[in-house]
């Protein structure tokens, strides 16, 4: 009896294991840059910064002044990089991208999985079910400690230091964006 039960409390705990361990991104994160650049602050002004929340816990908060609307040749692009060491020589380009797209591609793809599932619950950025109905909304978009739970991104990542390239342009526009660092590691539970 007392080797049943036993063996019960083992396969319950491996079976718990296993499922938490397909469960959730395998990878924690400490931010450790985040600035943001325009051509032309007075149609897109971005201001962004990084917030500890608590002994290991990130948060990201700030604003996007959007004052300007975004057409057929609106483009969006993003990049990544890992290093080992965190040096500048060392980033090594990453296949993971958001490959040079339309505005409006790009928010039903990316900005959908991505972007909302992350950023979403603690912004006033646009949501939407189907497929986005342009115009854009010129707005103020703000963020309040939004912290990066992983969703839509890879779930293992190997440890390092990762940079993110985001850039927003058109014909007309003004070109923003941000760059953001992190050290990824290995997450232990």
């Amino acid at each position: 009896m007392v080797t049943s039960n036993l063996l019960s409390t083992k396969i319950g705990i491996l079976l718990l294991g296993i499922h938490l361990a397909g469960a959730a991104r395998k990878w924690d994160y400490e931010p450790i840059s985040l600035t943001a650049t325009s051509s032309d602050e007075s149609k897109a002004k971005v201001d962004l910064k990084i917030d500890r929340l608590g002994r290991a816990e990130w948060g990201m908060s700030g604003t996007i002044e959007w004052k300007y609307d975004m057409n057929v040749e609106s483009m969006v692009e993003a990049s990544a990089y890992r290093s080992n060491s965190g040096d500048e020589s060392d980033y090594k380009l990453l296949p993971w991208a958001i490959p040079k797209q339309k505005f409006y591609d790009y928010l039903e793809t990316y900005y959908k999985d991505v972007i909302i599932k992350n950023l979403g619950h603690c912004s006033n950025l646009p949501q939407f079910k189907g497929k986005f109905q342009p115009p854009w909304p010129q707005n103020t978009y703000k963020f309040d400690k939004c912290k990066i739970d992983g969703d839509g991104l890879p779930d293992v990542a190997p440890p390092g230091f990762y940079k993110i390239l985001f850039t927003q342009f058109g014909s007309g526009q003004p070109t923003w964006g941000f760059t953001a660092i992190f050290k990824l590691t290995a997450k232990v539970f």
